[in-house]
């Protein structure tokens, strides 16, 4: 992106927006209806905030609260940053099933965090978003995390959730790996909430569900391939998007390409 470029993305998801911009500009105070959670790529930039003055570099996670009076002036020649910004309706919904409705009014406290955990959670955020495809349970995943981590601000080990009532989630991806399933449709059929559900989930298999669900389509996708299937069949067959995916996760999952696969067990 060249310097001083502002893109604005098409969002997958209604009440979020997606940016990324490269400039050297300095911004006068100013406010956003939204909240952002945002992350400086390159360079580093000193702002205003409600918390004060604060400086943010690299790898930094940057925030901001709806109606936040903030500016911001580059330290050196300039910086880039992605960000997104959701509406705070979205926000509070997420936030009071985060807290089993504990709360759903909130401001995020730090304008900066220094956490690459955070960082890569806002990473895969904003690639869902960004990206017209995409499975909707691994966006539901990602966006809850990082409303989790950064504005309701519960970290990994503050979720719980019954493994009988993960026996559920998991069942519904087992009936049937190749569906396509949300976020939303494992908290029904567990009776929790998403959040629950994505920690439970983690917890009691030691993956997420959108990982568990991969790794059942691609055993599908062997057994096929085992059983004589051709390749492309296979990969539709077992739910994913065309070969090329399949072969990716194969290797992946594996070490070896499905026609390598398919020829050592012909």
């Amino acid at each position: 992106m060249a310097r001083g470029q502002f893109r604005m993305f098409r969002s997958a998801v209604p009440g979020i927006e997606a940016v990324a911009a490269d400039s050297n500009q300095s911004f006068a105070r100013h406010t956003h209806e939204q909240f952002g959670i945002g992350l400086v790529a390159s360079g580093a930039q000193k702002s205003l905030s409600g918390r004060g003055v604060v400086e943010a570099g690299a790898g930094d996670i940057i925030t901001v609260n709806p109606n936040e009076v903030h500016d911001g002036t580059p330290i050196g020649e300039g910086r880039s940053w992605r960000i997104l910004y959701f509406d705070p309706e979205l926000v509070a919904a997420n936030v009071s099933e985060i807290t089993e409705g504990r709360r759903s009014a909130v401001e995020i406290s730090d304008p900066v965090l220094h956490d690459r955990a955070i960082a890569a959670h806002f990473e895969a955020a904003f690639a869902l978003v960004t990206s017209a495809g995409g499975h909707q349970l691994k966006r539901d995943e990602a966006l809850v995390e990082i409303i989790a981590r950064v504005v309701a601000q519960v970290m990994p080990s503050e979720g719980r959730a019954a493994p009988q009532s993960i026996q559920a989630a998991k069942e519904l991806i087992d009936c049937d790996p190749t569906a396509a399933i949300s976020l939303s449709d494992l908290a029904r059929a567990s009776r929790l909430s998403r959040f629950q559900v994505l920690r439970g989930f983690a917890k009691a298999t030691g993956m997420t569900p959108h990982a568990y669900l991969i790794q059942r389509r691609i055993h599908l996708a062997r057994r096929l391939i085992a059983g004589g299937v051709p390749l492309v069949e296979a990969a539709i067959a077992s739910g994913f998007v065309d070969q090329s995916h399949m072969t990716r996760v194969f290797v992946r999952k594996y070490g070896v390409s499905p026609r390598a696969y398919a020829n050592a067990v012909a």
